[in-house]
């Protein structure tokens, strides 16, 4: 076809007829496509769609296969009116060309343009004139024109581009222009934007939503579960090309729902449609970053170029963001690949270069490394197979005690469960020895910490490799009951932590974490249980998410110290807290685990509750690590609830049996010992044997104001040592820091010599105090085991309301009313509030008419319940006016 060079009609004359080269026009480019059987139809997206008829410019942008095309054809088909459609050809660049097509898709919608409007001169050149005319028409029509142009990525040329917004602009209320695009079209979108002229629907909206995943599945014969349906959305990230690819492929195998859960995307009819749409259409240079950096989870373009070598990442990673390549901008310079694009890639990658990407790795461990992601650092390490690399960055970052405890020790120790054992080192020893002290293998960890000790790095080992050792050595000698070489370990810690930075320290709590705990414990195991308190408690205040391990260790051990103090509330209440830390953070192994439990079970045998003691010496069983050496106090602790509960259920030969711990300890602890002494005297005393059962206890000593002092006390009185009882049992009722647990026992212990001796008032009055005491921590298990002649006295009249209810049911036992006893008198201002109690006046009342605080009263009222021996306001009134108090 001849076409004069500057005849801006001559190609307009042929225009309803042919191309702009001459051919005849195709008609597939000029309509919207049609939409197969399976087409999913997606209402939020047409609605929002619906409003590109109030804005001039709307743009539909994603990747290759997000369902931008059918989304705006199906929305098209129900708009009830004419649209112009243009479907882009890769040859659509020269302006002559491109709105020749423009004006033809106009024209084949209906829209009305005048014969005289004209066309473009040449294929080349499209003048002004024509632009202002087209224009023109279009803002003078009555409705406006909507055209569609699909593929607009496709049109590269700046031109076009340029003239196109002219006419948009110019063609105000009368063009209603929709672009198809996987690019930022070349068109000023800021300016729309900030007039509030544009509609957008991105990426991340043209996702299919689980719900309309299965809705596609449905329409494939694929009826799956809702929960196969999510985990495609996951895996693909809704994407609807690959969610369509996938039910295709699904139809074909014979576990649909078990082939979505597990295919290989890099032999998938995706990886076909991913290599042809998205990689190959990139230059060579572009391509080649794609696999470097597939190896990667997240990268930067410092990190992409250390990998390929080259320079220029950063506007490669750009332009691929804004072609919506499956490359997605995290903000901050950081990008990352579609996981399907990326899994393919590397498939593709080993196919091309299977020895390239260990190297891709080993470059990748390396820069995460400097720039201080470690993490991501240890794992492209892995997957390398360095090892020595890999061992080596965990210990020059401190973070050897992130093996042992916090939210990854899981995925360290799965990590390093793939080191092969040619690897060496001394920094590949430490990670050995932790992996094994953390399981309590201790005869494997005790030998690598021998190797690493004598195989040190090349020079004078680094404070970071001496100070990890250290941490070792704390949990070595925590674990053979070792207190002195624990105590050794912290203090060569403490030098060696002015050595490390100070910022190094900071990222790792869990490191001092650890060193206090494993100290704290061993100090418990020896006895001294001031000093394990003060390095217990530190870590106990602590609430990062590293130490939560360690927190709960420690919550565990104080929860034990408050049991031998006698304070069963507290250890409850501590041992609760111990247990709640291991549901929040899963559980993992370590020495401590099951302590929160035993305790619990120990304070269930001491509050008569033997079932309860059962079920959580159970639960401690099933929570710990099942260790090849177990951790001596957590076992120390099993023994004593265990030996307890057996001599509860009335089986002395037994719990003596079990209250000696299967540990090798370096140490004898001071209370094991003495749980162990105290169970075989009662089983020597069970055999009617009194003299083998005080042998027994010669030279036996428990912690001081513990409650195994208290129990050798008593041991000892029912033994016929009464007179050395007395003198042990003396300071421990004098004692204002000890528990119920302690001076109940200690109480009782004067109770029954002074029932021996006859004193029958003075063994009612120390017996009532002692039944005032235990009543709050529900403390039975002392006066079951009193034997007849305690419990004789809980019959008079004078006992019976203060062991009513509690230590007995109120129907057993019961005795005639007397004159109830009261322990200790009532104070001015506590009368003052009895008084008004008797009035029924509320709390707040009773504040008020005395001027003093609610809490005050309340406190008042408490000493009220405990001197009379009652538990609520009725129960008080009635006990103060048969004492005639009122």
């Amino acid at each position: 076809m001849s076409v004069a060079a500057n005849d801006d009609s001559a190609l307009g004359r042929a225009a309803g007829y042919t191309g702009p080269s001459g051919e005849p026009f195709l008609r597939t480019r000029f309509a919207a496509p049609a939409r197969p059987a399976t087409f999913v139809r997606r209402p939020r997206l047409t609605a929002h769609l619906d409003q590109a008829l109030h804005t001039p410019l709307t743009m539909v942008n994603g990747a290759a296969g997000a369902g931008k095309t059918l989304l705006v054809a199906d929305w098209v088909a129900g708009l009830g009116q004419p649209v112009a459609w243009l479907t882009h050809e890769a040859g659509d660049q020269r302006p002559g060309t491109f709105w020749t097509n423009v004006l033809h898709a106009l024209r084949s919608a209906g829209t009305a343009l005048p014969a005289g409007i004209g066309g473009p001169g040449t294929i080349g050149m499209v003048g002004h004139r024509l632009l202002g005319r087209l224009a023109e028409e279009l803002n003078g029509s009555g409705r406006p024109a909507i055209l569609v142009l699909d593929e607009f990525d496709r049109l590269s040329a700046p031109e076009p581009a340029e003239q196109l917004e002219f006419v948009l602009h110019h063609a105000g209320q009368g063009l209603r222009l929709i672009l198809v695009t996987r690019t930022e079209p070349l068109l000023p979108l800021h300016r729309y934007r900030a007039a509030a002229a544009i509609t957008e629907i991105r990426n991340d909206e043209l996702a299919f939503t689980p719900e309309e995943a299965a809705d596609l599945l449905a329409r494939h014969d694929l009826p799956l579960p809702a929960q196969a349906a999510r985990a495609l959305v996951e895996r693909t990230r809704g994407w609807a090309a690959g969610v369509q690819l996938s039910a295709l492929a699904a139809r074909q195998s014979g576990d649909p729902e078990t082939y979505l859960k597990e295919f290989e995307a890099g032999h998938s009819v995706i990886a076909d449609f991913l290599l042809a749409e998205v990689l190959n259409r990139q230059s060579p240079q572009t391509q080649d970053l794609l696999l470097c950096v597939s190896v990667l989870d997240r990268f930067c373009p410092e990190l992409a170029e250390a990998l390929t070598g080259r320079p220029g990442a950063g506007p490669r990673l750009a332009a691929l963001c804004r072609q919506n390549a499956f490359v997605e901008h995290l903000g901050h310079s950081w990008f990352r690949l579609h996981p399907l694009f990326a899994e393919i890639l590397r498939v593709h990658l080993r196919a091309r270069r299977p020895e390239r990407e260990p190297e891709l790795h080993r470059r990748a461990a390396c820069w995460l490394r400097a720039h201080g992601a470690v993490p991501e650092a240890l794992a492209h390490g892995a997957a390398a197979a360095d090892w020595e690399f890999t061992a080596g960055a965990v210990v020059d970052d401190l973070a050897i005690g992130r093996l042992l405890t916090g939210p990854r020790a899981d995925d360290l120790t799965e990590l390093f469960s793939r080191m092969d054992t040619e690897a060496t080192g001394a920094a590949v020893d430490l990670v050995r020895a932790a992996r094994d002290l953390s399981g309590c293998d201790l005869d494997r960890g005790l030998v690598h910490l021998g190797h690493a000790a004598q195989d040190p790095a090349p020079g004078e080992p680094a404070a970071a490799s001496r100070l990890s050792r250290v941490l070792l050595e704390s949990l070595a000698a925590r674990l053979t009951g070792a207190p002195g070489q624990a105590e050794q370990a912290m203090a060569t810690a403490e030098r060696l932590r002015h050595e490390v930075p100070a910022d190094q320290l900071a990222r790792h709590p869990e490191l001092g974490a650890l060193l206090l705990t494993h100290l704290g414990s061993a100090r418990v195991w020896a006895g001294r249980f001031d000093e394990a308190r003060a390095a217990l408690t530190e870590v106990a205040a602590l609430a990062d998410a590293a130490t939560e391990l360690p927190r709960e260790d420690c919550l565990g051990h104080l929860a034990l110290l408050d049991y031998f103090d006698g304070r069963l509330d507290r250890a409850e209440s501590r041992a609760l807290a111990a247990t709640a830390v291991t549901r929040h953070c899963g559980g993992h192994p370590f020495p401590g685990a099951g302590l929160g439990q035993l305790v619990l079970a120990t304070v269930a045998v001491d509050r008569d509750e033997l079932d309860q003691a059962r079920t959580l010496l159970a639960e401690a069983a099933e929570s710990g690590p099942g260790p090849a050496a177990p951790d001596p106090v957590t076992e120390g602790c099993r023994a004593l609830a265990t030996a307890r509960l057996l001599a509860a259920l009335g089986d002395p030969e037994a719990a003596a049996d079990a209250a000696a711990p299967a540990v090798r300890a370096t140490v004898t602890s001071p209370w094991v010992r003495a749980d162990a002494a105290l169970a075989s005297s009662a089983a020597h005393l069970a055999e009617g044997r009194p003299e083998a059962a005080a042998g027994v206890l010669d030279g036996v000593r428990g912690p001081d104001g513990s409650v195994c002092a208290a129990e050798l006390a008593w041991a000892r009185l029912v033994t016929g040592h009464r007179d050395e009882a007395v003198e042990a049992a003396g300071p421990l009722c004098a004692d204002e820091g000890g528990g119920p647990g302690v001076t109940v026992r200690a109480t009782l212990v004067h109770a029954l010599a002074a029932v021996e001796t006859g004193d029958a008032d003075t063994a009612r009055r120390l017996l009532a105090k002692a039944l005032l005491e235990a009543r709050g921590n529900r403390l039975r298990r002392p006066f079951l085991d009193a034997g007849p002649r305690i419990r004789r006295l809980l019959d008079t009249p004078q006992l019976h309301g203060l062991a009513a209810g509690w230590l007995y049911g109120d129907g057993a036992g019961a005795v005639p009313e007397a004159s109830p006893l009261l322990v200790e008198e009532l104070s001015g201002r506590e009368r003052e509030v009895l008084s008004r109690l008797a009035q029924l006046m509320s709390t707040q009342e009773i504040a008020a008419d005395l001027y003093v605080s609610v809490n005050t009263v309340k406190t008042h009222l408490k000493s009220v319940y405990r001197k009379l021996g009652v538990g609520r306001r009725g129960d008080a009134v009635r006990r103060a006016r048969e004492r005639g108090l009122l």
